[in-house]
């Protein structure tokens, strides 16, 4: 079993100190904006729900800088952060959020469908499971073509015990897929803690062993050991290794969408995550070790003026049109009936 836990001394996979800036120029972004993105949701701009990774940042943030451009991510509903951390502009995403022609998917999608095949982000997947075989085809796809790109799929601990999720593992190893599946366990499906449902301690990594795949578990509020674990899974994949299933544990600090006041948690819990937040950490780790703080400062003060510049852009946005209702509705961008 793999096991990675907050460290600061050096190993031979640890993160360079260019690295851990680029993880936590990420981790701001993707906290400053889920927070925006809230604000906007508050004030009934956002257009349907939302569902936020307040607290989770870190395992797409380390994803985030690990991953190669070509290499092929695959979402859940909860997707902000992982599209943006593949470089999509915070500008189109807001303005999806928001239901306006300017966005991501010219306001047609929102939240839950969110996707830049220019990025190699392949979509939000609001049916739980579901993007796990897609992310074993374009895995498939890269194995048969020789390339080196590698398909990374994210997805709750709730995903555990759909069929989708063992199907998709059994495919992965038997052809050796260049494929890596993350875990993302904060406990709770939607209201339920993962806990009372499932047969084993470890949702995702106490079912390697049934695939030949080795039990990894990581403390996934830790970018520096996320980047680890990552770096060694894509690493794997890309010489031909075969897939990997990681288990990242974190917490929402939310509840699952917008629309839920997460009561259901009890609070000494929930005050013990709140304390192990990513990145008040790790801002701290990285001046304990001789980061200077202006500069982490500066990247705050230019992620606050880029979320407001997006803000504003998305804003903007003009609501979209008829012309647009029935646009994109074959491949071919046409919508008439054929026989």
């Amino acid at each position: 079993m793999t096991t990675a836990r907050p460290s600061t001394k050096a190993s031979n996979t640890a993160p360079t100190a260019d690295t851990r800036i680029a993880m936590y120029r990420l981790l701001v972004e993707l906290r400053y904006f889920e927070k925006r993105a809230y604000d906007l949701f508050l004030q009934n701009l956002v257009k349907g729900t939302s569902h936020l990774s307040l607290g989770q940042e870190a395992i797409a943030a380390a994803f985030g800088v690990a991953m190669r451009p070509g290499d092929h991510t695959f979402a859940t509903y909860r997707g902000h952060a992982h599209t943006l951390a593949r470089g999509v502009p915070m500008g189109p995403v807001l303005a999806e959020l928001l239901g306006r022609e300017n966005g991501l998917m010219a306001g047609k999608g929102g939240s839950m469908h969110l996707t830049s095949v220019e990025h190699g982000m392949m979509g939000s997947y609001a049916i739980i499971g579901a993007h796990l075989p897609i992310a074993c085809g374009s895995a498939w796809s890269a194995q048969y073509r020789g390339t080196d790109e590698v398909s990374v799929a994210f997805f709750g601990d709730g995903t555990t015990n759909i069929g989708a999720f063992h199907e998709a593992l059994n495919f992965a190893k038997i052809w050796d897929l260049p494929v890596v599946f993350v875990c993302e366990n904060n406990l709770y499906m939607e209201y339920t803690a993962i806990k009372d449902v499932t047969a084993v301690e470890h949702p995702a990594a106490d079912r390697a062993a049934a695939y030949g795949l080795e039990k990894i578990i990581v403390d996934g509020n830790d970018p520096d050991a996320m980047h680890e674990v990552a770096t060694a899974a894509l690493d794997r994949a890309r010489a031909g290794g075969g897939p990997s299933l990681i288990e990242a544990t974190t917490y929402r600090h939310g509840g699952h969408s917008r629309a839920d006041p997460a009561k259901y948690r009890p609070e000494a819990e929930v005050q013990e995550w709140l304390a192990r937040d990513p990145l008040p950490m790790y801002r701290a780790r990285l001046i304990a070790d001789g980061v200077a703080e202006k500069e982490l400062v500066a990247i705050e003060e230019a992620t606050a003026k880029a979320v407001d510049e997006a803000t504003e852009f998305a804003k903007a946005g003009a609501a979209p049109g008829e012309d647009l209702l029935l646009k994109d509705v074959w491949s071919d961008g046409g919508w008439t009936w054929r026989n």
